[in-house]
């Protein structure tokens, strides 16, 4: 009996293993040295917790990158085989690490636990020709046209596995630099057209108030006259003055001076006697003297 002297040396087999990108489909097979009468019953164990459901030597199902697997005969779950773990996605690593500058040179490094060995293949995204094979793929100048997504293929005789990195350029100081200058200059061009706008419709506002008051007293009739005096004397009564107050024929603003005529009209009153002709009007006491705007 194979238990008597020694434990029954048990190995996990891997039949078959499907590697997806975010898990592995795999095949397992629980493998005994000795071959103990009757049938043995098995246990596995995942990540060190049982799983259920299964009692035969082989298993099926889904395991994750980091997962530990191992089986064990039931009711020696003690002494449990050496567990295996899950193959992992490989890693990429780049050089240098960090912003990419243009015409620089750029390092990319995969590496995975495969086992057996695997080879390794680099594709950019979208593109069906590799670009090159090994763990170490380098660009020597790299240029705007590298930007893009780059993956690391790994692949042996029980699948493949590949991990992407994106690469793109790094914007150069001067670049910035002249994007910084171009947004100050657009804001300082917009405020100071803003400003001129509202000077403008400021001043255009002031200027209709202000005519505004003009128009108005325009429209309205003149309210204060013009008035011209006259002094007319009478002989017989030279105590007595007479003043009169004398309008305009036409309304309006009186907007320069107008031009004074006098007239001479010789007033004989009833109790005064003719006077001879040729006594001058200068003489005559009943003259009357007026004054009289022409009217233009």
């Amino acid at each position: 009996y194979c238990f008597l002297f020694s434990y029954p040396a048990l190995q996990v087999q891997v039949t078959r293993i499907t590697v997806h990108q975010s898990d592995t489909e795999a095949e397992l097979k629980c493998h005994s040295s000795c071959s103990p009468a009757g049938r043995l019953s098995y246990i596995w164990f995942k990540n060190r917790q049982k799983v259920t459901g299964v009692e035969t030597s082989s298993f099926k199902g889904r395991v994750y990158p980091g997962d530990i697997i191992s089986c064990a005969l039931k009711g020696h779950e003690n002494y449990g085989s050496p567990p295996v773990n899950a193959p992992r996605l490989p890693s990429v690593s780049v050089s240098p690490s960090a912003e990419i500058v243009e015409g620089s040179s750029v390092t990319l490094t995969c590496s995975s636990d495969a086992n057996p060995a695997a080879n390794y293949t680099w594709y950019k995204e979208n593109e069906d020709s590799p670009k090159a094979s090994g763990q170490i793929f380098t660009i020597t100048d790299f240029r705007a046209e590298h930007s893009g997504n780059y993956y690391c293929e790994v692949q042996n005789r029980r699948g493949r596995n590949k991990t992407t990195v994106h690469l793109t350029v790094a914007v150069s100081g001067k670049s910035v630099a002249a994007g910084t200058i171009t947004v100050v200059l657009l804001a300082i061009i917009s405020l100071s057209v803003f400003l001129w706008i509202r000077k403008t419709r400021a001043s255009r506002e002031s200027t209709e108030a202000e005519e505004r008051p003009d128009d108005r007293e325009q429209g309205q009739p003149e309210e204060q006259e013009d008035f011209h005096y006259a002094s007319v004397h009478f002989s017989n009564n030279q105590a007595d003055n007479l003043y009169s107050n004398i309008r305009p024929a036409q309304p309006g603003r009186h907007v320069e001076q107008q031009e004074v005529e006098y007239a001479a009209v010789r007033y004989n009153s009833a109790s005064t006697a003719p006077r001879a002709r040729g006594q001058g009007a200068a003489e005559d006491p009943a003259v009357l003297y007026s004054t009289i705007n022409k009217t233009r």
